[in-house]
């Protein structure tokens, strides 16, 4: 159980409450070891407020009265305590970590289990605060050092370096997937984690156990709610809404149901391309959790059963009318006129279950059962033709033709045409185990099962008229059915001493696939030196070997047809990290520093195009990546969260064929800078103001199908600043209401001209230019929300 226990030892007569004017205490962990650097604070005047000392003593000079009480601690989390009075004499506030633990056995050493772990907690309030264009949960990823993504309208992100294919995605140990053929931003829906239902965060960038999946490189682990009261809240505005609800029926029975609704028109409208813009996603998640330990026993969720449910639905329909795009330098101005007929329609469905089963056979003894099974049916319909004109543009303000087309650089079509659909069903089925050897070791292992049956129909195809020539820029006829299966195991201690001063995570992986018939062993190590220093400090190494098996995706290259020879890409993994706690302004701050790299083999290469990945199919390439991460983060504003991160990337590849050497990945971000920031009025914490600035640094490109030009330019920078502006009213006598929200954001402050991708098109000189296809533009949105 997760939280904040409190054990309050009120022995003082009651005379003296009249005489005191504050309130003192201690704070300890589950050890009973104090806990320095806690803040302490009012929640109804966040100005006042305390930090306790290296013994976790702390005391607030204040009237006689009672009060609510906010404590908060980078490594802990935040909480509340409602109700202390003053001249409270023995106050001992116990807090436990969030930590993924054996459920509701406590067992010595299990902070320091937790202090192992090298995932990045991030508090779910921020994940929902944050803005952004729909509300979209992995744009708090974002702000994290080496994660990438410069498509404010796609769901999808990159960690150092790799692709959003190499991403791992549970939800309660469940995986999760999003849709498959989805090749721009603006198709795509929300991801699948529901912000509104989120209850604990762990993002692995890399250097993650044993037990967790086989991918090349990171780790999203997500827990959605327990609810032990009534809880929920509904929420409107100009993009769309959500609305959620929790509760517990019983000592048994647990509810979580949650469901979103999202309309972009008003934001696609922003775009360069004028027409109509019909999109539509809609989805419903459901949480239920049972307690099977039956009434003859007298422990709670000894046999405890999570189902987890949802269903997404995404319609796409656009009729694009027009274009015009300016682009090339103050010397010489470009301008491309597009005259669009035609449509695209796509329709996404996805259905998703699972189950996780626990059963707790002793205090040392537990096991999980995790089932699951994902149906997508997919189709996508456009015939889309472009006539353009390309011209230079007089940017001389003296003449009587400025700002008009002068020359024709030339004149040309485009053409897109695609009939595809696509049937996929995912079955995942786990058995883990998790033994308590001492209360200094644990051992774990498992075994599972996937298998993919892949009904994949692709008829497209894309040509472009310009210069007088007629060239095929790519196309794709070919049907495929695919029926793969896997089996995977891990084994992995952990141990750690009894000063808490060390501790070491070893283990490995296997796995087997049939279709190639390869089986893979990945060993896997995690070593933390917690040395006893004042401020609370620690060091972390890990070495590890990730490998992934190819998915239907890899499998098939440019041309539409199946390599069965494709091999799993591996990777090794190499970390040094550190973390350290200190205090500024009287209050704590947890800074995060490290260094890697990543040695890939049997690598498929691949080219973007917007969203879509092109893979090459063969596994003719390797690659490697290195580089460093900061992270600051803790309350810049008492009673607030806020970060500022820094990763610094660079990341090449060597294609066999090409005879190039090392040259930049299509994701090589060498500069990610990214803060999230929270602030609210000094005397009227009701009032909060949320920014979410990010910026990174171009990713490569080159003209398409000239394997000799490919990455060989740099594109521009992406920078984009979100700005939300909040007002709360407590409404403490309706029945059934709890707090009213209004809320503005301000998306694209700054008004940014960023660039997703390029297209290229050859003038009457031969000349190839790179036309920039720009991002949303600056929109104003408006939200209204209520708790209950």
């Amino acid at each position: 159980m997760k939280g904040l226990i409190l054990t309050l030892l009120l022995a003082i007569p009651s005379f003296i409450f009249a005489q005191s004017d504050f309130i003192e205490g201690r704070i300890v962990d589950e050890n009973g070891e104090p806990i320095p650097a806690v803040n302490v604070i009012l929640k109804s005047d966040r100005s006042v407020g305390t930090i306790a000392n290296m013994d976790g003593y702390f005391m607030l000079e204040l009237d006689s009265g009672t009060y609510d009480l906010i404590f908060s601690h980078v490594q802990y989390g935040s909480y509340e305590l409602s109700d202390i009075p003053t001249g409270v004499g023995d106050f001992t506030v116990t807090m436990r970590p969030s930590a993924t633990r054996l459920d509701d056995v406590q067992v010595e050493g299990e902070r320091e289990r937790d202090m192992i772990n090298p995932a990045t907690k991030i508090d779910p309030k921020s994940a929902k605060n944050l803005p952004s264009a729909f509300g979209d949960f992995n744009k708090v990823l974002l702000t994290l050092p080496g994660v990438a993504g410069n498509n404010e309208l796609s769901s999808a992100y990159n960690v150092r370096g790799g692709n959003f294919d190499e991403n791992l995605v549970y939800v309660n140990d469940i995986p999760v997937y999003r849709p498959f053929l989805s090749n721009a931003g603006r198709q795509e829906g929300l991801s699948f984690v529901n912000p509104d239902l989120v209850g604990d965060i762990n993002f692995y960038a890399g250097g993650w156990e044993s037990k967790y999946g086989d991918k090349l490189s990171s780790s999203l682990n997500i827990d959605y709610k327990e609810p032990e009261s009534l809880e929920g809240q509904l929420n409107v505005g100009l993009l769309g809404g959500s609305a959620y609800i929790g509760n517990r029926i019983n000592d048994d029975v647990q509810y979580l149901f949650g469901a979103r609704h999202r309309d972009s028109r008003y934001l696609l409208n922003t775009l360069e391309t004028n027409g109509q813009y019909l999109p539509s996603y809609t989805d419903a998640q459901a949480l239920l959790t049972f307690d099977l330990t039956g009434k003859g026993s007298d422990q709670i969720n000894r046999t405890k059963l999570n189902w987890l449910m949802a269903y997404g639905r995404n319609r796409y329909l656009t009729l694009p009318e027009s274009q015009t795009t300016e682009f090339g330098s103050v010397s010489q101005n470009l301008r491309i006129q597009t005259a669009f007929e035609g449509r695209e329609e796509l329709d996404y469905d996805t259905y998703q279950s699972g189950i996780n089963l626990s059963h707790r056979w002793s205090d040392k003894f537990l096991s999980r059962w995790i089932v699951s099974g994902v149906y997508a049916s997919e189709r996508e319909n456009y015939n889309v033709e472009g006539a353009y004109r390309i011209c230079d543009v007089d940017n001389n303000p003296g003449s009587n033709s400025f700002n008009e087309c002068v020359v024709v650089r030339g004149i040309g079509t485009n053409f897109n045409y695609g009939r595809n659909k696509l049937e996929a069903q995912i079955y995942n089925a786990e058995w883990r185990n998790e033994y308590l050897l001492s209360d200094w070791s644990i051992l774990e292992a498992g075994v599972g099962y996937n298998r993919n049956v892949i009904d994949d129909e692709l008829n497209e195809y894309a040509f472009l008229d310009s210069a007088g020539f007629v060239s095929l820029n790519e196309s794709a006829f070919n049907s495929l059915e695919l029926r793969t299966n896997t089996i995977t195991g891990y084994l992995q201690t952990t141990i750690f001493t009894k000063d808490s001063m060390h501790a070491v995570n070893v283990g490995a992986r296997v796995n087997h696939l049939d279709y190639n018939g390869e089986t893979l062993v990945s060993p896997r190590l995690i070593y933390r030196f917690k040395p006893k220093w004042e401020n609370e400090t620690s060091f972390r190494f890990s070495i590890g070997k990730y490998s992934q098996t190819p998915f239907y995706r890899e499998l098939r290259d440019r041309s539409g047809d199946i390599r069965e020879d494709v091999k799993a890409q591996q990777s090794i993994h190499i970390i040094a990290a550190m973390e350290r706690v200190f205090n500024w302004w009287n209050r704590p701050f947890l800074f995060s520093f490290e260094t890697y790299y990543k040695k890939l083999d049997h690598v498929i290469a691949y080219d973007i195009d917007n969203v879509r990945l092109r893979y090459f199919a063969n596994n003719d390439a390797t690659a490697f990546a290195y580089g460093f991460d900061f992270r600051i983060n803790g309350e810049f504003i008492p009673g607030t969260q806020s970060w500022f991160s820094l990763g610094i990337l660079n990341t090449q590849e060597d294609i066999a064929e090409d005879e190039k050497g090392y040259i930049r990945r299509p994701l090589d971000q060498r500069i990610n800078l990214a803060f999230y920031f929270e602030d609210h009025l000094p005397n009227d914490p009701t009032m909060r103001v949320y920014v979410n600035t990010v910026f990174g640094s171009g990713y490569p490109l080159g003209p398409p199908n000239e394997i000799n030009a490919r990455n060989i330019f740099s594109g521009d920078e992406y920078y984009r600043v979100d700005l939300g502006l909040s007002k709360s009213f407590e409404l403490k006598n309706h029945k059934y209401l709890k707090t009213f929200w209004l809320r503005a954001e301000v998306l694209n402050v700054l008004g940014a001209d960023n660039t997703l991708s390029y297209s290229w098109i050859q003038d009457v000189t031969g000349a190839q230019l790179a036309i920039p296809n720009s991002l949303s533009a600056r929109f104003l949105n408006f939200r209204i929300s209520a708790d209950f």
